[in-house]
């Protein structure tokens, strides 16, 4: 049904869809300091403005909620029958990227190169070219199908909160914010903080700073340490034998005045899938452990921290919550924010927690094995995992589009550590747009999306919006 035609309008239609998302690439929108009407700054705002420009020059009535999402209709007078959630937000940008500039998109070898073209203004616009596609097409639909585009997904959707205070859900929602086949189980999580307070010592060498992390939810790429009287030939040897044990890079410098600056390199990675990324933090913090400082309260709690999230512990064994279920498979953990002074510490973790997961086998713990290291576990809530049932009519509905676009035919849906916009919505699910196999680099640097990933997506996404509202 309508298969044929829709393979040939959007093959049609390729060239225009990549120029579009290359147009909200361009714009940088990692969150801004709020401005009077624009709730996260001046970039989720400007990109905001320039998608439902685009959606409204293709005939579709467009709505702007405050800035903190937006909304495109195919038929706003009929009953609302499917969301489909993405966002225009990305995560910062760090130094490293080789193949372009972050927000300069490129194409080369078949991919759409830029941050946000995979994570998720790729998928945005892939949304708004399948409703196109059915709308020019021509073929009718009996219920409404809305895109809602928020603006703050990457840091707590706060944007979504604001939007279902003045909005219903509809009956079915999914978001292009993750891969195919389809994510029907989201794991729950626990993001701590670990703090530690100590009197500041006098005797040299010490230890001034340490800072690292940009978001919670990315495994930090870079980390820096300022020490005060130590050599940086003395350092050098120390940073050899960390980086031998743990493969991220450091580079010492001399600040003047008796002190060195200490620049980890590692990988970054989105905090779903820290394996994927070698840690700055983790590794700093080994390379304070192989340091010999004298004895004071603030190494005794460095080193401890050390060995409560150890480099290369993915798993929370440092913790003891290392666990796992035939459901939604095994705990990650991921230590990616810290600040260091002279007399306290404070540090966050982001954990994807299975479902078998509680507050008494898991932040009870944490916090007990904290207290023990002369540490502390801020006082903070789990979150729990969402799971929609693989047997769902609407779960069957869309890998049935999958498979159809696809050839899959042994396609599943699958769990995930990442937590998506779907995350607290009933009958939500996450459908793609990367296919199995593909690592897109989200959240680190030199981002893509495979452009014939976004073609099939916008294939997937038409046979969808038919089936479902048609």
């Amino acid at each position: 049904m309508y298969q044929k035609q829709i393979e040939q309008w959007v093959e049609a239609h390729r060239g225009e869809l990549i120029e579009d998302i290359k147009t909200l690439v361009r714009i940088r929108s990692d969150k801004g300091d709020a401005l009077p009407g624009k709730p996260y700054g001046e970039g989720p705002a400007a990109a905001l403005d320039q998608a439902l420009r685009i959606a409204e020059s293709y005939g579709f009535r467009v709505k702007n909620y405050d800035n903190y999402v937006g909304t495109v209709d195919f038929l706003p007078e009929n009953d609302h029958h499917l969301d489909i959630l993405s966002h225009l937000d990305v995560v910062p940008v760090a130094d490293g990227w080789t193949v372009t500039a972050p927000f300069d998109p490129v194409e080369r070898d078949g991919r759409l190169y830029g941050r946000g073209t995979a994570d998720d203004k790729g998928p945005s616009i892939a949304a708004l070219y399948a409703a196109r596609c059915v709308r020019e097409l021509g073929i009718p639909l009996r219920h409404n199908v809305r895109l809602i585009w928020g603006c703050d997904e990457e840091c707590g959707s706060s944007d979504i909160e604001h939007y279902f205070r003045l909005e219903p859900q509809a009956q079915y929602t999914f978001t292009p914010d993750a891969e195919f086949p389809l994510i029907n189980l989201e794991k729950g999580g626990l993001n701590g903080t670990i703090t530690g307070e100590y009197k500041k010592t006098d005797t040299l060498p010490r230890v001034c700073s340490i800072d690292a992390g940009l978001k919670i939810n990315v495994v930090p790429d870079q980390c820096r340490m300022v020490i005060e009287g130590m050599r940086k030939g003395v350092a050098e040897i120390y940073c050899a034998s960390a980086k031998e044990k743990t493969g991220v890079s450091f580079r010492v410098r001399d600040l003047g005045e008796n002190r060195i600056e200490i620049q980890a390199q590692g990988t970054g990675a989105h905090a779903a899938s820290p394996e994927m990324g070698n840690n700055a933090i983790t590794a700093t913090l080994e390379l304070v452990s192989l340091m010999h400082f004298p004895a004071s309260e603030q190494n005794e709690k460095l080193c401890a921290l050390s060995k409560l999230l150890p480099h290369g512990d993915f798993l929370g064994e440092g913790l003891g919550v290392a666990m796992s279920d035939e459901i939604s498979g095994q705990l990650t953990l991921s230590l990616n924010i810290i600040h260091v002074t002279e007399t306290g510490l404070r540090a966050q973790f982001d954990s994807r927690t299975p479902v078998c997961a509680t507050e008494e086998n898991m932040k009870r713990v944490v916090a007990e094995r904290c207290a023990a290291a002369g540490l502390a576990l801020e006082d903070s809530p789990m979150r729990p995992p969402h799971h929609v049932p693989a047997e769902s009519p609407f779960i069957q509905t869309l890998l049935d589009a999958y498979v159809k676009f696809t050839g899959d035919a042994d396609a599943k849906p699958i769990a995930i550590g990442g937590g998506t916009y779907c995350h607290e919505i009933e009958n939500g699910v996450a459908f793609g747009c990367t296919m199995p196999g593909t690592d897109n680099r989200m959240h680190g640097n030199d981002e893509f999306a495979v452009i014939e990933e976004l073609v099939t997506s916008v294939k997937i996404f038409a046979y969808v919006i038919i089936r479902l509202c048609g």
